[in-house]
């Protein structure tokens, strides 16, 4: 292959761009970069990857863990942590909740206010 590929941007569907960025800003503490009616993107400020969030009007909350004939998830975020529990705490202040299965004692999964998981796990 001729062409260098490098993943840009993360893009995660909601039902409303900007407050699903709202939570992930005060979640991660970066910055909003871009702010359009219905789609915001975020960076880390040292660079790499960014999350973005689109609305999407037919937007379904997925259901994790999957059930069948329910929406599952397309995909879901893991982020490294140095204190579990204080990460934990912080999530849920920001507005994510517990997802209702646990499967370790070393990962614990979120939901973000859309219904998206999301795994924190220590940094060892």
């Amino acid at each position: 292959m001729d062409s260098k590929i490098s993943l840009s941007t993360v893009v995660l569907d909601c039902p409303d761009a900007h407050e699903l960025a709202a939570f992930y800003q005060r979640l991660l503490g970066w910055e909003l970069t871009i702010e359009e009616d219905d789609w915001v993107l975020m960076r880390h400020p040292a660079g790499g990857t960014g999350l973005s969030f689109q609305t999407e009007e037919w937007y379904v909350r997925p259901v994790w863990p999957d059930e069948e004939g329910k929406p599952t998830k397309m995909l879901h975020l893991d982020f490294v942590v140095s204190d579990l529990a204080q990460a934990v705490e912080h999530a849920i202040q920001c507005g994510a909740e517990h997802a209702s299965v646990q499967y370790f004692e070393t990962v614990h999964v979120m939901l973000d206010p859309a219904g998206h998981p999301f795994c924190l796990f220590k940094d060892d």
